[in-house]
């Protein structure tokens, strides 16, 4: 049986391929389905929920368009591993719209409480909001482990702002998205609370559909945008985008109307759409969403509340965004892991999964289960790997201690088998492997690899195809 957080995990994936689908208009509203992410099915596949099978019970996505990576086993009990790709706090993303020309709240970020108290005298301003930053949804409703309640606070005291920031600064804050511990608060942000007098939605996204990028917009905002597209599908415009020639002027002031700008307000909301595309380009975004994209009752036109998503294939020229990605709240395994160029995902069985490919990494996983083992992580070598990356994958593997057994799982497209067996020998006998291992290998030059395996003295378990692996690598654990 599923665990809750699988299970609301599961959820949460499906509300999110729904959004997606019926932003595009691609699945009818009505339409009940179960949704699987993984590069086996392409970036996204819809299984009729009458009909599940072995595809809905385990999947893995590593997807630039989400910016998250998932391991989602529906009917076994897991831990679910959330990692996106870059990951920016909410001050980080402002800042970059700021220096964009898209409008903003002024703001300040403290991380002690005698930094926030004097932000909030700077900002002179007639109501004072202060938000704690973790990378974590549903901040408003969480709870601190000092007593305080929610991480989002309006106050018109500065002084205030100095006594809330101090329960919040080195204090976790436990959200539904959170670990159960929480996730310890380092920073705060002090901004200007402005009035919203109207709140609508607007977008920019990559859109496979169309091959290129896609505003969307709706007159209302303020409220989950695929809760608007499935009771008034009506209210979802949606205006491609000509890459070569980008937005232009009529698209902007057509799309500022559909959101209901009316008088000065249009004209000027139209500009913001242009500054929030051209952000979109110079970064290197798939997504720049914005909700509520407001206005004020002093008559100006704000970026609220946005979420950017980037392209990590762009990493080699967005290396200034890039060094801003906060890692201080992934697993310590998965930061060792992206040293060395891994991909590491942790769940709470005792067989260790060591392969190539994300497809690999699901079936692998999947398969053991099926044959009543349970998968202790999974980690994804990738394509041009080499000696050194299978030793390093070794030493994470061995250092978690509910590891039992591994099995490794490698077909040789790119990779070169050989490299692998090379790399598994050499690991074997500097680390003084203690549990079972099982080995699989396919593809590119498998016979030599086969040649040093067998040669090598060692006590590896060699296997003829997956579910032979499977079988030896769980009755290797029983037989302990």
């Amino acid at each position: 049986m599923a665990s809750p957080l699988v299970a609301q995990a599961g959820t949460a994936l499906r509300g999110l391929a729904r959004r997606s689908a019926l932003l595009r208009g691609s699945l009818p509203v009505s339409s009940c389905t179960d949704i699987c992410f993984g590069p086996c099915f392409g970036v996204l596949s819809i299984f009729p929920a009458a009909k599940p099978s072995r595809a809905n019970k385990a999947c893995f996505q590593s997807c630039s368009a989400l910016q998250v990576s998932f391991l989602v086993v529906q009917y076994y009990d897991v831990q679910l591993t959330p990692k996106r790709w870059l990951n920016l706090q909410e001050y980080q993303s402002k800042k970059l719209m700021a220096d964009h020309g898209v409008a903003v709240q002024r703001f300040f970020v403290a991380d002690s409480a005698n930094d926030a108290l004097e932000a909030a005298k700077r900002l002179k301003a007639t109501e004072i909001v202060l938000k704690a930053q973790i990378l974590a949804g549903g901040r408003g409703k969480g709870v601190f482990n000092s007593g305080l309640k929610g991480g989002v606070h309006l106050t018109k005291d500065p002084k205030v702002v100095g006594q809330l920031a101090e329960q919040m600064i080195g204090y976790n804050l436990a959200t539904k998205q959170t670990p159960k511990d929480g996730v310890k608060v380092k920073k705060v942000m002090v901004a200007e609370a402005l009035d919203i007098s109207r709140e609508t939605y607007f977008a920019i996204l990559m859109d496979r559909a169309c091959n290129g990028p896609v505003m969307v917009g709706s007159p209302q905002g303020g409220v989950d945008i695929e809760e608007v597209a499935a009771s008034s599908p009506e209210l979802i415009f949606k205006e491609e985008i000509d890459i070569f020639e980008g937005v232009k002027d009529n698209q902007a002031l057509q799309m500022a109307e559909n959101l209901g700008f009316k008088g000065p307000l249009q004209q000027q909301a139209a500009d913001q759409i242009k500054k929030l595309y051209n952000l979109f380009l110079k970064i290197d975004a798939t997504q720049v969403e914005v909700n509520p994209f407001g206005e004020t009752p002093e008559g100006q036109v704000v970026c609220f509340d946005a979420k950017i998503n980037f392209d990590d294939n762009a990493e080699f020229r967005q290396k200034e965004i890039f060094a801003m990605d906060d890692k201080s709240e992934n697993e310590p395994m998965e930061n060792e892991a992206a040293k060395y160029d891994l991909k590491y995902i942790g769940l709470d069985g005792n067989i260790a999964c060591f392969v190539n490919g994300a497809g690999l990494a699901m079936a692998t996983c999947d398969i053991i289960s099926l044959n009543g083992g349970k998968p202790a992580n999974f980690l994804d070598l990738g394509g041009g790997v080499k000696e050194a990356q299978v030793y390093q994958a070794f030493k994470l593997l061995t250092a978690d201690p509910k590891v039992e057994a591994i099995l490794v799982n490698i077909f040789g497209g790119i990779v070169n088998c050989a490299i692998i067996a090379n790399g598994i020998t050499k690991a074997c006998r500097e680390l003084e492997l203690k549990v079972p291992l099982v080995v699989r290998l396919e593809g590119t030059n498998v016979h030599e690899a086969q040649r040093i395996l067998n040669e090598s003295g060692l006590p590896i378990t060699s296997a003829r195809d997956l579910e032979d692996a499977a079988k030896k690598a769980v009755a290797s654990v029983e037989n302990k």
